[in-house]
């Protein structure tokens, strides 16, 4: 097998240019650009979730509102209650049969076509996996993440843009809930309503949400577990694709040193780019009460300080002299560490070592790259691969 080089001057990140350009935090802010101060910002107690609306959103009834906006003991109780649909035993009882067979599908269409974009057949898988775990398994999984797609991209844009521009995609996004609510969650509720299953929704009916409550929450967890798993999918996928060491390392690994691999690259080229905590009162230390933090993920990851020697390259063997998780704060860190990261790697792992296992298979077509500003984001899209067909 040819060696991973570790050559301090390589630089391995595809994203990293366009990020660069584009990154932006909120002008009151301290940026926080080191490893340890960022991941000490993230777990220290009186920290408040701050960015994506954070700070301004309001459902009615607090106790109600999504995991993510939540802050202390309301946040401890509701990730305890949630805890469940991520162990282990759920990822390989329940959610394990998911992947396995629409990833099946998946590589038995492109085999028989000979052609599939990456972007698009990740975002079935990632949608039927995140839907088993919510529970939104009563209407077509293809359309509705279409709709899930639509409310975000409408909400969110490739770049920050005037008030009135805003207020129509505000407007086009809302338009779009309303299609998801009709389509995917009002069905769901419905079905669960006569007979509950071991899901979120089944889960918030037991604790008396409100309709608009699960929309919210819906909403949520399909950003997190449809979009984001799409994106480092592709990502990983051009990676390993366009380099053929790093490919035939993830095909002679065991299922824990792909991880690592996949995690590895995660640490270069993470989805969101840009965490931000607000300290409350009772915050010690080295952290300053009121003041609102912006973590720059990129630059955290990349920290010699953290990761040793050759910061920029994808190293696989990296997780030996690095301090803190392999993928770095690409997932968070303390009580808003992502809850379904290893559902994400998994799925990844799994769709990766099946796809790379195509007799023939070639990158026809390098995804284009945009940039979410929202998210502090890349987006990749039209990333062709072929293979000869049957």
């Amino acid at each position: 097998m040819e060696p991973v080089s570790t050559a301090s001057e390589r630089d391995d990140r595809k994203s990293a240019a366009l990020a660069a350009r584009h990154f932006e935090a909120d002008v009151e802010a301290e940026v926080v650009r080191q490893f340890a101060l960022g991941r000490s910002v993230l777990r220290t107690v009186g920290m408040r979730q701050a960015g994506i609306g954070a700070e301004q959103i309001k459902v009615g009834n607090p106790d109600q509102m999504s995991v993510f906006f939540l802050d202390g003991d309301a946040h401890k109780r509701r990730r305890s209650a949630i805890a469940r649909f991520f162990t282990p035993k759920a990822i390989a009882t329940r959610y394990r049969p998911v992947m396995d067979r629409v990833t099946q599908r998946l590589i038995d269409d492109l085999v028989a076509t000979g052609r599939a974009r990456i972007d698009e057949i990740s975002f079935e898988l990632s949608v039927e996996v995140a839907a088993q775990i919510i529970g939104l398994t009563n209407s077509n999984q293809k359309a509705m993440g279409e709709r899930i797609r639509r409310t975000l991209d409408a909400g969110g844009g490739t770049y920050r843009v005037g008030k009135l521009r805003a207020m129509l995609g505000f407007s086009v996004a809302a338009f779009h809930a309303v299609q998801f609510a009709t389509f995917d969650v009002l069905p769901a509720v419905l079905a669960r309503r006569r007979s509950r299953q071991d899901d979120v929704i089944s889960h918030m009916l037991d604790e008396r949400y409100s309709i608009k409550a699960l929309l919210i929450e819906c909403l949520t967890y399909g950003a997190a577990g449809m979009v984001t798993t799409r994106e480092f999918i592709t990502m990983a996928a051009w990676h390993l694709l366009e380099k053929d060491s790093l490919r035939a390392h993830f095909l002679a690994s065991d299922e824990a040193g792909q991880v690592t691999l996949l995690e590895e690259i995660l640490r270069l080229e993470p989805i969101a780019g840009l965490l931000q905590r607000r300290a409350g009162g009772d915050v010690d230390g080295r952290l300053c009460p009121g003041r609102l933090y912006a973590i720059d993920v990129r630059a955290a990851n990349t920290d010699p300080a953290a990761t040793g020697p050759c910061p920029h390259a994808i190293d696989p063997d990296r997780t030996e002299g690095m301090k803190g998780g392999a993928a770095g704060l690409s997932f968070g860190d303390g009580a808003h560490r992502c809850p379904g990261a290893q559902v994400a790697l998994q799925e990844s792992r799994l769709f990766l070592d099946q796809l790379l296992r195509v007799p023939g298979l070639r990158l026809a077509k390098a995804p284009e790259m945009r940039w979410r500003s929202d998210l502090m984001s890349y987006e990749l899209r039209d990333m062709v691969v072929t293979c000869a067909a049957r």
